[in-house]
C-alpha cells in the first residue's frame, strides 16, 4: 500500500493555500480583505493563493462594486472542496493517532 502523503494535494501544500480553501466553505463568499484579514496575511500572498487554487478550480473569482469600490469576493468550488477533502484524509492517515 503507497504512504498517504502521495494523497496530498500538491496545491494545497502552502499554508496560506490550503488556509484560504479551508476558510471557504460550501456556501460561504468573502471578499479580499476579509480573506488576507482572516489568515493575517499581506495582499501579495493572498492574492497568489487565490490565483493558484483559481488556475486549479478550486475557487471562483466574483469581482464588482461595494459603493464606489472594486471589491473581489472568493468562493470553494464543489471541485476545491472535494479536493480540501482528499488532502485533509491523507493528513490524517499520516498522523494516525498521534
Amino acid at each position: 500500500m503507497a504512504h498517504p502523503r502521495h494523497e496530498l494535494d500538491p496545491a494545497l501544500l502552502t499554508p496560506v493555500r490550503l488556509s484560504l480553501l479551508a476558510a471557504l466553505p460550501e456556501g460561504i463568499e468573502l471578499d479580499f480583505a476579509a480573506l488576507r484579514d482572516l489568515l493575517e496575511a499581506d495582499d501579495s500572498a493572498v492574492s497568489k493563493g487565490i490565483t493558484h487554487l483559481q488556475d486549479h478550480g478550486y475557487v471562483a473569482i466574483t469581482k464588482g462594486y461595494a459603493g464606489a469600490r472594486p471589491r473581489t469576493w472568493v468562493s470553494s468550488t464543489a471541485t476545491g472542496r472535494r479536493a480540501l477533502a482528499r488532502h485533509m484524509a491523507a493528513l490524517r492517515a499520516i498522523v494516525g493517532d498521534v
